[in-house]
């Protein structure tokens, strides 16, 4: 088997271990990239994290509504159409997001519902 170095310890090569050595090497990347050096820092890297995936999941709810890919034509006149800025509180602090808009206006995000 092979032994593979993983903080705290060490792990042997299994499924389950390959995972953990992705995660380690995630981790490690979200600590240069944010240069975490406090509690602060991972407060600001996780508010960063979860406008990202906010912003992604209503990306996938338009396209779920239009019922297309961006930039795949599609018989319908409703298209994407650019989008517009948003505040939203969570307890990470105030972030900014960018909320795709359709062109009808018909489009409800789920995860972030218009006032």
């Amino acid at each position: 088997m092979i032994k593979y170095k993983i903080i705290g310890g060490y792990f042997y090569g299994t499924e389950k271990n390959k995972f953990l050595r992705r995660k380690e090497k995630h981790y490690h990347g979200y600590l240069e990239e944010y240069n975490i050096q406090s509690a602060d820092d991972i407060q600001e890297a996780l508010k960063d994290l979860l406008g990202g995936t906010i912003q992604s999941m209503m990306e996938a709810e338009l396209d779920n509504h239009l019922g297309c890919e961006p930039y795949e034509r599609t018989s319908s006149s409703n298209a994407r159409n650019g989008t517009k800025p948003k505040t939203i509180r969570s307890k990470y602090g105030e972030m900014v997001i960018q909320v795709p808009q359709d062109r009808e206006s018909s489009f409800e995000p789920k995860v972030v519902q218009k006032r």
